[in-house]
């Protein structure tokens, strides 16, 4: 059971998250719990949608997109994150098991997208204190500056999705991930 309030249903949401969730449910066919959660916030709500509606015009690719969600939400022990981002990477972003096992072990099995995930997967752990070779690591691979300002908002983007879900301890409705192989 979750730690916060969860409205069971769009009409059980604030009035000003209504809307939100509306477009949440049309895009996704519904509304799940994470977004619930944030709606006790319509402010909060309206600041994660707008993100990640504005990251999703940036120049990253949907694939590597995910990839990132992966490796942060295991570095950050996030079942709800690890679990949603499994279906996604699987079901939308079509990413192979073992990709998917690649990217929470902060790696990638695609030469370009393996220096995107390090590099956000070394922000994520060095709490953004990265080193010179991090930051010449990604641009070798052909990352340039609006990426690579891309990469760090998206660490710091699932960062947040992660703490809040550890923190409400959401309900996880998606396929729960399975542990990573030793």
């Amino acid at each position: 059971m979750s730690r916060l309030h969860t409205p069971a249903s769009i009409d059980a949401a604030p009035e000003a998250a209504r809307p939100l969730l509306e477009a949440v449910n049309k895009q996704l066919g519904s509304v799940p719990n994470l977004f619930r959660l944030v709606a006790n916030s319509p402010a909060a709500l309206e600041g994660y949608l707008g993100m990640s509606g504005a990251l999703a015009k940036g120049r990253l690719p949907a694939q590597t997109r995910e990839r990132i969600a992966l490796a942060v939400a295991q570095i950050n022990a996030c079942g709800y994150c690890l679990a949603a981002h499994t279906y996604l990477g699987s079901n939308l972003a079509k990413l192979s098991d073992a990709e998917i096992a690649a990217n929470r072990n902060g790696r990638s099995t695609d030469a370009k997208a393996d220096a995107a995930v390090r590099f956000a997967a070394s922000v994520a752990t060095q709490r953004g204190h990265v080193s010179d070779a991090d930051v010449q690591a990604v641009r070798a691979a052909g990352y340039d500056d609006a990426q690579i300002i891309e990469i760090v908002q998206h660490v710091a983007l699932n960062t947040w999705t992660n703490y809040i879900n550890e923190v409400a301890q959401t309900v996880v409705d998606f396929p729960q991930a399975l542990p990573l192989a030793a």
